[in-house]
């Protein structure tokens, strides 16, 4: 009865964590039939203007529908097997009842993977729902029930989690999200103006119109202050998780252990094909289960190099669901 109801409040819940994206969607199909018919068909009658505004709103409809359409249905990206504990591990820690036992062979287990962060207690990070070790900068989603490469925050207006596999589209989404909505202020306003003082006739139009250019500021102030904020995280290289909690390293808590400076921090997202930075294909740079290190000690460096070709190599899932 019991395993029947929580079944219940999970496909509850999976059916309303769509209604954030309904929403959002519903909002850009009527802006796209304001914008098209009630204001480029209906009202502006010089046929130049009409079609140099339909062409260039298409083209910001088209790569914000792309990049919205990527941020939801890509995969969040997960450890691959090699940061799961074996059947042997697995039993020998489970049968261990000391914590303290249970730490160093973690430790242990930890010493042939490229893992440099720490828990605040100083023990290797592991999550004991996914049994995993949890590679650097990779943290569990209570929402996605699962542990994910590069967490930066589970999305409702996407309804997945921003992490690894879809950071860029991400990003992408909430620029070409601004331009949209710049694009849509700058062209409606002349006529936002002639509906608001009356040059031009009462009608449907002029509902949508005027509807339509506050709907737009209002959504280009809320996102400009979002993406300026992760335009910040990305110059830094920081996720969100790790701007309000500092990863911990063996020597200690460090905001910029990850920081290569703005160059370096800009390719590891996007690339190093600048001709695919803005469009949302993936070109990240790695595999999500280890990132260089700002200050990396001897001992770090030697196991990088040492697993360098063991990671070229791999493809054991090592993308997770890319």
């Amino acid at each position: 009865m019991e395993m029947a109801l929580s079944r219940g409040l999970r496909c509850c819940q999976r059916v309303f964590s769509w209604i954030p994206v309904l929403i959002i969607t519903a909002v850009v199909l009527w802006s796209y039939y304001a914008y098209v018919f009630e204001l480029c068909l209906f009202t502006i009658s010089n046929t130049l203007e009409k079609v140099v505004y339909l062409l260039v709103f298409h083209v910001c409809f088209g790569m914000f529908s792309w990049t919205y359409w990527k941020s939801i249905f890509t995969p969040p990206a997960t450890p691959c097997k090699k940061f799961q504990l074996s059947y042997s591990d697995k039993q020998r820690y489970e049968m261990e009842e000391r914590p303290d036992a249970q730490k160093q062979i973690l430790i242990k287990i930890a010493k042939k993977l490229p893992i440099f962060t720490r828990a605040h207690s100083g023990a290797i990070r592991f999550c004991d729902r996914c049994q995993v070790l949890k590679p650097d900068r990779c943290h569990h989603c209570s929402v996605c029930e699962t542990c994910i490469l590069k967490m930066d925050h589970h999305c409702p207006w996407v309804n997945n989690c921003v992490g690894f596999s879809n950071y860029k589209f991400f990003l992408l989404f909430l620029a070409y999200s601004m331009l949209y909505c710049i694009f849509i202020t700058a062209t409606v306003l002349q006529y936002f103006l002639k509906f608001w003082v009356g040059d031009l006739p009462n009608g449907p139009a002029k509902f949508h119109i005027l509807f339509l250019m506050f709907v737009a500021l209002m959504f280009f102030v809320s996102l400009m202050f979002l993406f300026s904020y992760h335009c910040w995280l990305v110059a830094k290289n920081r996720s969100t998780l790790e701007a309000f909690s500092a990863p911990v390293f063996v020597s200690g808590p460090d905001r910029n252990g990850f920081n290569l400076g703005l160059h370096k921090n800009l390719l590891q997202v996007f690339g190093e094909d600048r001709k695919l930075w803005f469009i949302p294909v993936f070109t990240s740079q790695g595999n999500g289960h280890y990132f260089p290190l700002r200050s990396p000690s001897s001992e770090s460096r030697n196991l990088l190099l040492a697993n360098e070709d063991m990671w070229d190599e791999s493809d054991d899932g090592s993308e997770g669901g890319l």
